[in-house]
This record gives C-alpha cells, sequence and structure tokens, in this order.
C-alpha cells in the first residue's frame, strides 16, 4: 500500500508540467461525475504496472472537494491496492480540470479532455502528455467508443499505439 502511494506520488509531481496545455471540457457537472469508473486503457507507468481491475470511485468531500479511491488488483501478489486521494477544482467547478493529491501537500494535474454529455459514461483524462486514461463506467466498452476516444488520444499527440488494457 505504501509502495502505491510513493508511486501516485511520484506520477503526480510528473503531471504538474504540461497538463495545462490540454483543453478541459466545460459545463461539467460534478454531480454526475461521481461514482465509479472503470479503466478501459492507460498509457504504461511504474505505478500501474501488472494491475488488472483497476477502477475510481469519486465522492464528494465535506470541504468541497472530491475524495478519490483509486483500486487495482496486483496479478503477481494476488493482492488488492487501494490509494485514497482529494481532488479540487482549478478553476471552477463546470471546468473539468482539478488537481489530484494522493500524499500531502504533493498535486498533480487531472484533465477531463473528453466526456460524453449528458450520460457521462466515458471519459478521457489526462494529467499531461505521458499520461493518460479511458475510463468508463462499465468494465467494458463498445468498440466504437473506445476507436473513438483512441483517436481523439492521437490527435492530442498520445502514442496510443502504446495504450494497455488491463482486464477487468
Amino acid at each position: 500500500m505504501k509502495k502505491l502511494y510513493l508511486l501516485l506520488c511520484l506520477v503526480l509531481l510528473a503531471c504538474t508540467g504540461d497538463n495545462a496545455k490540454y483543453k478541459a471540457i466545460t459545463n461539467f457537472e460534478v454531480d454526475k461525475y461521481l461514482g465509479t469508473w472503470y479503466e478501459i486503457a492507460r498509457l504504461d507507468h511504474r505505478f500501474e504496472r501488472g494491475l488488472d481491475k483497476v477502477y475510481a470511485e469519486y465522492s464528494l468531500r465535506e470541504d468541497g472537494g472530491l475524495k478519490v479511491v483509486n483500486h487495482g488488483f496486483d496479478t503477481k501478489t494476488q493482492k488488492w491496492n487501494e490509494a485514497i486521494g482529494k481532488a479540487y477544482f482549478v478553476e471552477t467547478s463546470n471546468i473539468g480540470r482539478l488537481r489530484v493529491s494522493f500524499f500531502g501537500p504533493f498535486y498533480g494535474g487531472y484533465t477531463i479532455v473528453e466526456l460524453d454529455k449528458p450520460g457521462y459514461q466515458y471519459a478521457l483524462v489526462t494529467c499531461g502528455k505521458d499520461y493518460l486514461w479511458i475510463l468508463s463506467r462499465t468494465p467494458q466498452m463498445s468498440y466504437i467508443v473506445k476507436q473513438q476516444l483512441i483517436s481523439k488520444a492521437k490527435e492530442l499527440g498520445f502514442e496510443t499505439d502504446k495504450l494497455i488494457y488491463p482486464n477487468q
């Protein structure tokens, strides 16, 4: 568990650089974003390497921020990993750009660059050019939607041929 926290901190520090260059979605409705999101694809990172069944749960915090709980099943140790963090909006709550922390005062970016509205069933999230996630409300996503999100990511300059698709 400590290892996952440390690795998430390193990623967040790496995410602070070029996150602002990605345009965040507008007219964001936080209440619709709350709940469980499953990871359909990601660019490889040390902190998630070997993890399957990856999902995140978002809920409101009393201080106006979001509670973020990330889960992943380590295929090597056959154990679940969990990391608990907090997120706050960078601008206003109707813009999908947040800063996220899983450890103390270290924050990294979290920019939602694509989101289906009004359904909030899938999202494309980044925190910089080396970090990308395709998320879905369900453990599986239709091939067509997945390809649309991959195309969007490629347009944004991401190396989509390096995406990893964890087992759900």
